[in-house]
């Protein structure tokens, strides 16, 4: 194993982790709760 092997793992590891993170974050049960934390700004208090 070379430096380049590493530099390939280590890629597919992140585009795994990114797609994962954007699936997680598209999931419709997830929503609620998304749309709750993005009103928080506009909350008077």
């Amino acid at each position: 194993m070379d430096i380049n092997d590493l530099r390939s793992i280590v890629t597919v590891v992140s585009l795994a982790l990114f797609l994962g993170i954007c699936w997680w974050a598209y999931r419709r049960s997830n929503r609620g709760r998304f749309d709750e934390a993005a009103q928080v700004p506009f909350l008077s208090e």
